[in-house]
């Protein structure tokens, strides 16, 4: 493969990231709803733990552990965000 065949594929990658990080938020922000009616608070660490152990047992690589739960940290964060704001 060429690189343009490279930045297809890449293009391609992203079409789909994006449409699964927008499945991820709607579910974030189901449990945002659930969290607000029982009055549960939107940062729980030890749920988010749980994720970053399931991320980090599931990374095939390239990227480092490390590397991989700095863009799992991103995502949470926008996650919890998308929470608040729907307070």
């Amino acid at each position: 493969m060429d690189i343009s065949d490279w930045r297809r594929k890449i293009d391609e990658l992203d079409v789909e990231i994006v449409r699964l990080i927008s499945q991820r938020a709607e579910a974030a922000r189901a449990i945002g709803e659930i969290k607000k009616t029982a009055d549960l608070p939107v940062y729980e660490p030890r749920r988010e733990q749980e994720v970053f152990d399931r991320v980090r047992k599931a990374n095939p690589g390239p990227l480092a552990d490390a590397e991989l739960l700095h863009v799992y940290e991103r995502i949470i964060d926008v996650m919890r965000t998308l929470q608040r704001r729907d307070l």
